[in-house]
């Protein structure tokens, strides 16, 4: 068991401005040491990102280009985290569960909790007890089984998923769903890149990226809006370093400086550990939170006024004329809206932004990427609908090096959506999915995160099973969550190290110990190897080799497959025992399903895997008018009264997602602490705080109010008006109402605070 980490006092450095380099091979370094044993972290680092390897558990590209293979050691300081993460030595066992009530472990960091290691059986906890007890797998099953049965309808269950499971066991996961009768399958998309697919769907025909890889050292300009790519998708760091070999140039929109846009120094190649890295960002907009999508209008504004006055040499006109739908409305939007009231929106200067459009003025080849920092607005869509137009107005989408790239950071979140992880699948894959497995999927639309919220909190979802993850901590509104989880009858996680939702409980309550991404999974003496899918929709295979970190721990795929027949019957036509014990017949039922994974198991044994079919990197799109689509999208300044911040959530380097790796923020050199506020120094002095002192944050959502204590003050470059606090301990202020209003992606990056300096 660990100790407790003792406590740090706050303290502040200058922000490192490179990413990646000698500093990074040294912090993997330290974490393997802490973690695990140096050879087995080494030997598994060796097969990181390899062919006939394991994906990395925490990256959004796997692999390079389709025609390059992975080098040795070619992965990035959090994802060689990740693995010492997972391949930790220590353990939580029953020995564990008996010295620790549930109470005494709430009482715990975060980071503490999941620093003791791996779990080693199923627990229960039962209505009344004060302590996780071992339960053997056909008891937890059983009890599934029992309280599923019990319900007055499947409604009444919600089946929730985290983006580390793999296709095989999403599709599963959703199968055994919808056998059941719901189609209540809320996702960690709802939290993230829902917006980025609702608004791509709508405008292309098709909610993923429309570039690879291997565009980005292709491209003549790359927008990126609200992503930090040195930290949460560093592969794409040695692209834009390829990019800029190739005299491409980068704009960074973001409100924080990042060093993963500054300097780079390529962690593979010693040579450029010193010396001068290598520039990344030519422009840098400080944009004040949520104005992007007034600086995108502003973009096409400036544009459109050059394109009147040198008519087809600014925007692709052929390209409008052939593939779009929608330009007049746009261009006399363009005309009506005024310059200087976007200006003002941005918080930027006109030069700044005239700036942008003259690099983007004669350019073909654009790339905009964003992430978070975009979706988590409450116009989210609105704004993905400008980018869109942007490239659309510029031909940048369907050629090399140029199109639509929403970043998504987590190593399979994209393909569970692909696998049917979804609570309003079309039709044609209900249709399908009936037909292959002769029965009758239910037709209602099932609800999403902030829907299962809410049904918690009514007493009408009564079973909660989360399939990896950390809702407690990943959701919004965090004190609401926490109490609609104590309002379930059950809660089921399944999980390879605690965290704070195995505490946050359900009447009963049970934890599933599953395999990692690292581990063998042998079925019956055969290695049997997952697939995912990248954020390009690269589908790749993936098989770990480590010894498990328990010889009581189940694959998810065995996990669904146990749970299924506690609840379905030995008998039920559904082969879920055959499934669990080989892989490659879900695969061929995956290829019966859903169209593009043709001749599955074979090509998938290839190196490299293969590309799912992408309507709009062909310029086929598959909308409403059989074109893609300009749109018109009012922008609706937000106003805030006088006092009050606009605040948004950002993560640490030293984390991924809920997982909290140690309290260093590099990058911002902010160490020893999370419980900070990043404030602008003018406001600190307007509002009389100094370094470090203490603060109250409030915020404000329809008249509610929500309270965050015990953080402090730290001075750091952000626009004024503006301040930042880590996640997920924002998430306390994030009302689980404050979301945008198409896709219900929760509203981070748009909370209206006041912040108060507590007297001693």
């Amino acid at each position: 068991m660990k100790k407790p980490i003792s406590k740090k006092p706050l303290k502040t450095t200058p922000r490192v401005e490179e990413a990646a380099g000698l500093r990074s091979i040294q912090s993997v370094a330290y974490h393997i040491w802490e973690e695990t044993y140096i050879g087995r972290g080494v030997k598994t680092l060796f097969k990181l990102n390899q062919t006939k390897g394991f994906d990395c558990p925490s990256c959004a590209w796997p692999d390079p280009g389709p025609d390059e293979v992975s080098v040795v050691a070619e992965y990035c300081e959090n994802g060689a985290k990740a693995v010492a993460w997972e391949t930790t030595k220590y353990r939580v066992d029953a020995a564990f569960f008996d010295a620790h009530s549930v109470e005494s472990l709430l009482d715990q960091t975060d980071h503490w909790l999941e620093k003791q290691g791996r779990l080693t059986e199923p627990f229960i906890l039962k209505p009344g007890s004060s302590h996780y007890q071992p339960v053997s797998w056909d008891e937890a099953f059983a009890e599934i089984g029992r309280q599923l049965h019990q319900l007055d309808s499947p409604d009444e269950a919600m089946f929730y998923t985290s983006g580390r499971t793999s296709n095989e066991a999403a599709f599963l996961y959703q199968l055994f769903a919808r056998r059941f009768g719901t189609n209540n399958l809320p996702d960690c998309s709802n939290m993230c890149h829902e917006a980025s697919g609702k608004a791509l769907n709508e405008t292309l025909g098709i909610g993923k990226a429309s570039v690879v890889l291997e565009d980005i050292r292709e491209t003549e300009v790359l927008m990126i809006f609200g992503q930090n790519p040195g930290t949460n998708a560093p592969r794409m760091l040695a692209e834009l370093q390829k990019l800029k070999h190739n005299g491409g140039k980068i704009i960074a929109v973001n409100p924080l400086p990042e060093a993963g846009f500054m300097q780079f120094r390529h962690p593979q190649k010693p040579w450029e550990w010193v010396g001068k890295p290598t520039q990344l960002q030519d422009l840098y907009l400080p944009i004040k939170i949520n104005g992007d999508m007034a600086l995108l209008k502003a973009i096409q504004k400036i544009l459109w006024e050059a394109e009147k006055e040198r008519p087809g040499e600014v925007f692709d006109l052929d390209f409008i004329r052939e593939h779009t739908s929608g330009f007049e409305e746009v261009i006399n939007d363009l005309d009506r809206v005024q310059l200087d009231v976007l200006v003002a929106a941005t918080g930027l200067s006109l030069a700044e932004i005239r700036q942008a459009a003259e690099m983007l003025l004669t350019k073909k080849r654009i790339i905009i990427a964003w992430a978070m920092g975009i979706t988590q607005q409450r116009n989210a869509e609105s704004t993905i609908r400008e980018i869109v137009n942007l490239l659309l107005l510029k031909g940048a989408i369907g050629k090399k090096g140029a199109g639509t790239l929403p970043v998504r950071g987590h190593s399979n979140v994209q393909g569970d959506r692909t696998m049917g992880v979804w609570e309003k699948m079309p039709e044609a894959f209900m249709k399908r999915l009936g037909e292959v497995f002769s029965f009758s999927p239910p037709k209602a639309e099932g609800i999403g995160t902030i829907g299962a919220i809410q049904k918690m909190l009514e007493g009408t979802g009564k079973v909660f099973f989360g399939m990896g993850g950390n809702f407690a901590l990943a959701a919004p509104d965090t004190k609401v969550v926490f109490d609609a989880l104590r309002n379930c009858s059950l809660t089921v996680h399944v999980s390879t190290k605690l965290n704070r939702s195995h505490l946050v409980h359900g009447k009963t309550a049970l934890i599933l110990p599953c395999l990692g991404r690292t581990e063998a999974d042998l079925v019956e003496n055969r290695h049997q190897f997952v697939t995912t899918e990248d954020t390009a929709g690269r589908i790749r295979m993936s098989q770990g080799d480590l010894d498990p970190a328990s010889a009581s721990l189940k694959s998810e795929v065995a996990i669904v497959c146990g749970m299924a027949k506690a609840v379905f019957g030995e008998d039920d036509a559904i082969p879920w025992e055959q499934f669990s014990s080989d892989y490659d017949l879900i695969r061929d039922k995956i290829e019966a399903v859903i169209p593009g994974f043709e001749s599955y198991n074979k090509r998938i044994r290839q190196a490299g895997g293969f590309f799912l079919p992408n309507g709009s990197r062909e310029r086929r799109f598959t909308t409403r008018t059989g074109k893609a689509l300009l749109t018109v999208n009012s922008l609706n300044p937000n106003q805030l009264p006088t006092g009050r911040f606009v605040l948004m959530t950002v993560r640490s380097h030293d984390q991924f997602n809920t997982t909290v790796y140690g309290y260093d923020d590099r990058y911002r050199g902010i160490r020893n602490a999370r419980k900070v506020l990043m404030i602008h120094k003018a406001d600190m002095a307007a509002f009389g705080l100094s370094q470090g002192d203490p603060i109250k944050i409030t915020s404000f959502f329809q008249g509610e109010e929500r309270v965050l204590e015990g953080f402090s003050a730290v001075a750091y470059d952000i626009p004024p008006g503006c301040v930042a606090v880590y996640f997920p301990e924002g998430n306390v202020l994030v009302a689980v109402d404050n979301h945008s209003p198409e896709s219900h992606c929760p509203a981070s990056k748009y909370i209206e605070v006041v912040v108060e300096k507590i007297n001693a």
